[in-house]
């Protein structure tokens, strides 16, 4: 299930990361790598708050659809 699908405070571990090679690599870069395990934290207008690794990112829905977990 791609990651935009998540609910509110589910824990997870990413699967594969898809898109593009550039959007592969800038997705890594974030730490959103198969195997890290993370939690939504919140969706503010479309964008996601992902925890992981000590850390919050935001994430647009359309890159989160390219996470799967």
């Amino acid at each position: 299930m791609p990651l935009a699908l998540a609910r509110l405070g589910e824990d997870a571990s990413i699967k594969k990361v898809g898109g593009s090679p550039e959007t592969r690599q800038f997705l890594e870069k974030l730490g959103f790598v198969p195997g890290a395990k993370l939690t939504v934290v919140n969706a503010i207008g479309g964008n996601l708050i992902v925890g992981m690794k000590e850390s919050r990112v935001a994430i647009s829905r359309e890159m989160a659809a390219k996470i799967w977990i």
